[in-house]
């Protein structure tokens, strides 16, 4: 029994395709890189079969004038051009607004450095498809406005002038101050002191923030959901057409059930029962949409049935409950271990990228330096490789065995 071949996952109208160099260019918050890896890590592992490269171009402190690691001439050719990019994020304005009241010349300086900063990438990234990202929030929604209406609604000012210039230049946008505000007001409702942490220095995403940035980015780029489908007919050993996956191996015993998968994917690496996870998920982040891998079987005896990926116990649930689908992406499963390697090692990339930049832009005159430099690309080419080795999914065997026959009422 085979459910046939497994064909590649249909990537839909997905922003990020085969061969792109992807770059997340911003401040501190990019910087930070808690959405930008979320990113990574869906599209290594939902497509990982793809070439891809990612590159963190975030610096603490940056506006549109560029900041700590160089003006802006120097960020844009040294943290982006130079990528070869296919893809670049453009997330600016926490700092433009100098947080305070905002005044026309600030807003002016703001559109005019942004408006530079899109025409620039146009003429010596071509290539590149840019997705300008509108400021996320400062919080004044859990804590009281410092002045007036608040710094947020200058960084809505900001966003506006933002959305006018993509307009211009037909770019869509992707939004992130209503996403986290709408998260931070479903929060206040439930729990106040809880709220807060999502901005605990009202400027900073905590994880459950990134999180729910990183979703609302992957949603607004038409992110598939599935990672897997599969239906089986524990009767007649019968496979429903599946999808992004080869089942093979079908063989029944006395209340056990065995089969093989070589899947297309892998799940996001989340853990549900994680804290900032459960956070993310209760301020409205939209994760488990994007992480739908069901397993049905139906036309099993009434009882509890134990399932077991590659010797793995992955839990316990009644005939009814596979019948109607489990969503294996909730569990613990190999695959969802697997795909764990995958977001540690972007982590260390966007480090490994942040230390070869401050080498750059600290050790211009020391050759030295360059060559330190050089051998820290070399390293995050190397890492990025095995990051894409390491999503490549692995045949797995399944066995669902019967533990508690059922009783006449079928529970």
């Amino acid at each position: 029994m085979s459910s046939g071949s497994l064909r590649a996952q249909d990537p839909g109208s997905f922003l990020i395709h085969n061969g792109d160099r992807v770059v997340f260019y911003g401040d501190s918050i990019t910087q930070d890189g808690g959405y930008a890896t979320l990113v990574e890590a869906y599209a290594r592992t939902r497509f990982p079969a793809w070439d891809l490269r990612f590159y963190y171009s975030g610096v603490g402190g940056d506006t549109v004038a560029g900041g700590a690691r160089g003006d802006i001439a120097t960020r844009l050719e040294r943290d982006v051009v130079s990528m070869h990019p296919t893809v670049v994020t453009l997330m600016l304005g926490m700092n433009d607004g100098q947080y305070r009241v905002l005044e026309t010349p600030t807003l002016d300086r703001f559109t005019a450095g942004y408006r530079s900063i899109i025409e620039r990438l146009r003429r010596e990234a071509p290539e590149a498809r840019l997705v300008p990202i509108l400021p996320s929030p400062f919080d004044d929604i859990t804590r009281s406005p410092q002045f007036g209406a608040g710094y947020d609604q200058v960084l809505r000012r900001l966003g506006q002038g933002v959305e006018a210039i993509a307009a211009e230049n037909h770019l869509a946008t992707v939004d992130f101050g209503a996403p986290l505000n709408a998260a931070l007001v479903r929060l206040l409702k439930a729990n106040p002191e809880l709220a807060r942490t999502l901005l605990p220095d009202r400027v900073h995403p905590s994880a459950s923030a990134h999180l729910i940035l990183g979703a609302a980015l992957l949603h607004a780029w038409h992110a598939p959901s599935l990672v897997t489908r599969v239906g089986i007919d524990a009767r007649s050993g019968a496979i429903s057409p599946s999808e992004n996956t080869k089942v093979s191996g079908w063989s029944a015993g006395s209340g056990s059930f065995t089969w093989r998968q070589l899947d297309g994917s892998l799940p996001l690496p989340i853990d549900y029962d994680n804290e900032a996870v459960a956070i993310a998920i209760q301020a409205g982040a939209d994760l488990e949409s994007l992480d739908l891998e069901p397993l049905a079987v139906t036309g099993l005896a009434k009882g509890s049935y134990q399932l077991a990926i590659d010797g793995q116990a992955i839990g316990v649930f009644t005939a009814s409950q596979l019948a109607s689908g489990i969503n294996l992406a909730r569990y613990g499963t190999p695959m969802r271990w697997q795909a764990f390697s995958v977001v540690w090692g972007a982590s260390g990339g966007a480090e490994t990228q942040r230390v070869r930049r401050n080498l750059m832009f600290d050790g211009l005159a020391d050759p030295g330096t360059g060559t330190a430099a050089q051998t820290l690309a070399a390293l995050d080419e190397k890492d990025q490789a095995d990051r894409m080795a390491a999503a490549a999914p692995k045949e797995r065997t399944y066995i669902l065995s019967l533990v508690a026959p059922g009783n006449p009422s079928g529970k």
